[in-house]
């Protein structure tokens, strides 16, 4: 049973600042995945150990601080490779919990002197980051932005001020940048809500449904940027990835499964993606599963011919405790996707107002295409024309059913007339929420204002054709109801 395909063992690392909850959290995540029949390992802090052990970093002397430093990362390692081999023959879906991670270490020495360790010791940094470990999880500690609830009198080793506290905070995180699956728990909410959100954020990217056992706002949300971008100069620190994608043909209906593989530099992490439609809400479930290079060779044969390979550059970076990836398309891909930039976070905000407030102002978002289908990856990477493919899926109906159209042309809708799967004049002249007012060919007409869900663009972005700037009209496609997808 241990050998079984279908037993999960996952590897979560709890990350963040002083007094950022990751004790609690480790403990409620515990009883809540007990619960569920799992076994649960928690990997203690290494640091904490050693410290804890009358080591003072202020008495050592620079060789002996960066030795120190190479074999804590060693120890660290064979601990968690201890607890990592436990959980492989458990017979039981297990969890495994680390108190931080490899990558913290990084946070608290010079660049030089990480780089040297890894050389050392032959390894690199998308190893110890993205394929070791299954999600890390950021606790922002509450010295940044619960300044009222943060002490250090319940920890025998921690003696930070509010100000060093943060400091070490923002540390911990940049560590991490760069993970594909990396979460930010911050303070917006109470203690105790900030804890049901780490199980959920959990739970979500296992794939368990917590029905409403949790209570969660946060949901994924992806909007369209404007390009080209900024200067480098202007980003907070970032990594950037090499990312390809491509999809696979599939057995299972209302299905979508897809190949990633992401890197830097050479080294490659692979993820295989099922992506499954509920049938009762239409939302989707995404199952990710860790390949090695060997399986992803193996499955590559199988890919689906009706679908581009997709490339990208994805950035990865944290503006306001919040993070997002900015994705940039890259040819060769169908021309629909040149010039196409995407950025998405998780956010929990209440209104559009306040969701726009916290978005990074260095970019210009032109509006927000959460749900919409001419923005999803599976539809950009389609080899056929949108208004003829078989393949366009188009959401859910009502009844949670996926549709894929064969073309989109219709009738007047309420006084809207659709020819060739676009939009058509309006009957009033006003400005809806769908992208653009268009003509009878399916073109966008220019009007002294375009609306997009609230973001409001001038003649001087509009292209002759009426799409605006650095965008192809290729993205143009039918009004769709909206669902947004829980992914996992």
């Amino acid at each position: 049973m241990a050998n079984q395909p279908n037993k999960i063992v996952y590897k979560l690392v709890l990350t963040g600042g002083p007094c950022g909850g990751k004790t609690t959290g480790q403990s409620r995540l515990s009883t809540f995945f007990e619960n569920l029949g799992w076994k649960v390992f928690r990997v203690p802090e290494t640091a904490t150990v050693l410290l804890s052990g009358g080591i003072k970093f202020g008495d050592l002397t620079p060789d002996e601080a960066s030795q120190f430093q190479e074999n804590l990362l060693k120890t660290m390692i064979q601990i968690e490779n201890t607890f990592f081999e436990l959980g492989r023959t458990s017979t039981r879906n297990c969890l495994i919990i680390c108190d931080r991670g490899a990558m913290d270490a990084s946070a608290f020495i010079p660049k030089e002197e990480w780089e040297a360790i890894m050389g050392k010791s032959n390894w690199n940094s998308v190893e110890l980051r993205d394929n070791r470990y299954n999600q890390i999880v950021h606790m922002v500690s509450a010295a940044n932005g619960a300044e009222d609830f943060y002490s250090t009198e319940d920890h025998a080793c921690r003696s930070e001020g509010v100000g060093l506290a943060r400091d070490l905070d923002y540390k911990a995180a940049s560590a991490w940048i760069g993970h594909p699956y990396f979460d930010v728990i911050d303070n917006s909410t109470d203690f105790e809500k900030k804890i049901n959100r780490l199980i959920a954020c959990v739970c979500q990217r296992i794939g368990i449904d917590t029905g409403d056992r949790l209570n969660i706002n946060a949901k994924k949300r992806k909007f369209l940027v404007k390009s080209p971008l900024v200067p480098d100069s202007e980003f907070p620190p970032f990594q950037d990835f090499d990312v390809v994608h491509n999809y696979l043909h599939s057995d299972i209906r209302k299905a979508q499964v897809r190949l990633r593989k992401r890197g830097q530099k050479g080294h490659w992490s692979y993820i295989h993606t099922l992506r499954k439609f509920h049938p009762s809400n239409g939302q989707s479930v995404e199952v990710r599963t860790q390949l090695t290079h060997r399986d992803y060779l193996n499955l590559l044969p199988q890919r689906d011919d009706a679908h581009f390979t997709i490339y990208k550059k994805r950035r990865c970076f944290i503006y306001n405790n919040q993070y997002y990836q900015l994705d940039i398309y890259r040819q060769p891909t169908h021309p629909r996707c040149r010039g196409l930039v995407l950025l998405e976070t998780y956010s929990a905000a209440y209104d559009d107002d306040q969701l726009l407030a916290t978005l990074p102002q260095f970019l210009i978002i032109v509006k927000e295409v959460t749900g919409d289908p001419a923005f999803s990856m599976y539809n950009l990477s389609l080899k056929e024309d949108w208004k003829t493919s078989k393949k366009y899926y188009s959401g859910a109906d009502t009844n949670g059913q996926t549709k894929f159209l064969n073309g989109h042309g219709g009738d007047k809708v309420n006084g809207h007339a659709k020819m060739n799967g676009h939009g058509g004049e309006k009957g009033n002249g006003c400005i809806e929420n769908n992208d653009y007012d268009g003509d009878m060919n399916g073109h966008a007409a220019k009007v002294n204002a375009h609306a997009s869900n609230g973001v409001f663009h001038t003649d001087s972005d509009m292209m002759p054709n009426g799409s605006i700037k650095g965008y192809s009209m290729d993205l143009e496609t039918p009004k769709m109801p909206k669902k947004v997808a829980l992914k996992i």
